[in-house]
């Protein structure tokens, strides 16, 4: 198995097996706390051979600084066959978030684990922008 690509974005969709996205990020900026994210995407772009198939449960979970998960239990299930003239199989995957909620600022971050093996980790950081001196 090969994650081509795992990333956080504004948006993102599967088109006749294609992965679209728009919008990459990795930081949030906010001039208070607690911030709401309203809406974001978890896009993954996975390679699977034949020696993955068979059934696998993926977790992605959004962790803080403390080692806390942040989301509600995301846990879907796989279950991989190719066919026999594949030499691979390529699943593209989107997880929309909405109304993440940072307490603080820190140092984030969303893992992707595969049965008890981490495929994934795309880090987030929140920062707090200073107010700065009243324009003249």
């Amino acid at each position: 198995m090969d994650v081509q690509i795992a990333v956080l974005c504004d948006a993102a969709a599967d088109y006749n097996g294609k992965l679209c996205v728009m919008g990459s990020f990795d930081t949030i900026m906010a001039r208070q706390f607690p911030v709401v994210h309203p809406f974001c995407s978890l896009a993954l772009r996975i390679i699977f051979r034949d020696t993955d198939e068979g059934p696998h449960q993926m977790r992605v979970t959004l962790i803080n600084e403390d080692g806390k998960s942040l989301l509600p239990k995301i846990e879907p299930k796989l279950d991989i066959r190719l066919p026999d003239e594949m030499f691979f199989a390529t699943s593209n995957l989107v997880f929309n978030l909405q109304g993440l909620r940072f307490e603080k600022p820190g140092q984030y971050s969303i893992d992707v684990t595969l049965g008890e093996k981490m495929i994934a980790r795309v880090p987030l950081q929140v920062l707090e922008i200073k107010a700065g001196p009243a324009p003249a």
